[in-house]
């Protein structure tokens, strides 16, 4: 189901289509190995599967506040979350140093890394790319922190 919300800021150095969580549908489960795997030695998979898992049990906690969101931009690149990944975002959960947050500045949407700096008393908002400048929140700006990303999801093969 689409959200209906294009989040995109006037440096399009990001931009993000929110959508909300379908659970009205039946479980869409899959099958899970139910074991370590290692990116060295093959291991037979086969003996190790144990049913199945479905993704939205895994990977939404808090149904009625988290939305998915496909990301188009790369300020974030050198962090692993790229351009055309899907990224689940819950927003009950509070900002915290480290976090990737969709943010709200002085009228636009952004999607970065988060830190609070104790000694000047602000924010940062941190690109993972060296052609983008951090962002610096001060009380004079208008800011909120709209949702924490949890997960990310890739596609390694198009």
């Amino acid at each position: 189901m689409i959200f209906g919300v294009n989040v995109c800021n006037m440096n399009n150095d990001i931009k993000v289509d929110l959508y909300s969580s379908d659970f009205s549908s039946e479980s869409k489960e899959v099958t899970f190995i139910d074991t370590v795997i290692k990116a060295g030695f093959p291991s037979p998979a086969q003996d190790y599967l144990s049913g199945t898992i479905d993704l939205n049990r895994e990977l939404i906690r808090h149904k009625e506040t988290t939305f998915l969101a496909r990301v188009s931009g790369n300020s974030l690149h050198d962090a692993g979350i790229c351009d055309g990944d899907i990224i689940v975002i819950d927003k009950s959960l509070e900002a915290k140093n480290g976090d990737f947050v969709v943010a709200f500045v002085d009228g636009e949407f952004t999607l970065k890394e988060f830190r609070y700096d104790e000694v000047e008393k602000c924010a940062w908002l941190i690109p993972h790319n060296k052609d983008y400048e951090p962002i610096k929140v001060t009380e004079e700006n208008e800011f909120l922190v709209w949702g924490v990303l949890t997960y990310t999801i890739k596609q390694l093969r198009r």
